[in-house]
């Protein structure tokens, strides 16, 4: 088979966030939001501006994971096209239930579908994505896509910044305790993914402090490799312009990207929130 014809399909989930750029040969499942009762696809009947504007204003944001029946559509008309293979890619188990649905789906498919627990959130899910959509592109089988999106997983750091720990403690991304110490100091949190899981790495006293310590964070973790990297904030647009400035000055950096956060992840950080994603591409 040609490069030019891939043999594997390649799914994800709205959560990545992905830059219109880096959707190509890829299928983006979206999530649910939930405001004031009213439910919404997330990238597509609801932006995170619409999120950031109702917790600003106090009103209930919920989420939810797309039902086994979605992905079971998706797999199907994506294995009725012709493709070989499915690989299914998604926001990590620990913090949603979207890579459970998708097993779910995938067991009726006799091994024509495998479904990949990223550990990851963002653009962290999102560079695995696009690696493997990359090699289905080249004409790999299942085994390599897979292999390439493991392979971008295991080289991308993240590191973020939130005003306030009390909207993850809310939607259960962390713990109670770490919530209410923040908060009672009135200290700016960093926090990075550790094993699927969002833990914090240091408490600071200011926003531009916290940027700083991203930008040191992030050269000690990427070293004299070049990288990509992506910025994503919600609604925090001249923070995250900040940091990117800060990075591309400190990193060998080759592409870069920088926009909003998905509406979901920006349901549980809250406003205020800017992520630095690096992607190690050589080393």
């Amino acid at each position: 088979m040609s490069a030019s014809t891939p043999r594997v399909a390649v799914v994800t989930d709205s959560t990545a966030a992905l830059p219109t750029a880096l959707t190509t040969g890829l299928t983006v499942v979206p999530l649910t939001i939930v405001i004031d009762g009213k439910e919404g696809r997330e990238g597509v009947d609801v932006a995170p501006a619409d999120v950031a504007a109702a917790l600003t204003a106090n009103r209930p944001v919920t989420t939810s994971r797309p039902a086994p029946w979605v992905f079971v559509a998706e797999y199907e008309r994506l294995l009725g096209m012709g493709y070989e293979a499915v690989l299914s890619l998604h926001l990590s188990a620990k913090l949603s239930g979207t890579w459970e649905s998708a097993a779910l789906a995938a067991a009726d498919f006799e091994g024509r579908v495998e479904v990949l627990d990223s550990g990851a959130a963002g653009m962290g899910l999102g560079f695995g994505a696009v690696a493997a959509a990359a090699a289905a592109g080249r004409g790999e089988d299942l085994a390599g896509v897979r292999a390439a999106a493991e392979t971008a997983f295991e080289r991308t750091t993240t590191l973020f910044y939130v005003d306030t720990l009390e909207f993850m403690r809310r939607g259960g991304r962390i713990g109670a305790t770490q919530a209410a110490v923040g908060t009672a100091l009135s200290v700016k949190p960093i926090l990075g993914m550790q094993d699927g899981a969002v833990v914090p790495l240091e408490k600071v006293r200011t926003s531009s402090r916290a940027i700083a310590r991203v930008v040191e964070r992030a050269a000690e973790a990427v070293g004299e490799s070049t990288v990509d990297i992506a910025v994503q904030h919600a609604a925090a647009p001249e923070r995250a312009s900040t940091l990117v400035d800060a990075l591309v000055g400190r990193l060998a950096v080759r592409e870069k990207y920088v926009g909003e956060v998905g509406a979901v992840l920006a349901a549980h950080s809250g406003p205020g929130l800017v992520c630095a994603v690096l992607h190690r591409v050589s080393t």
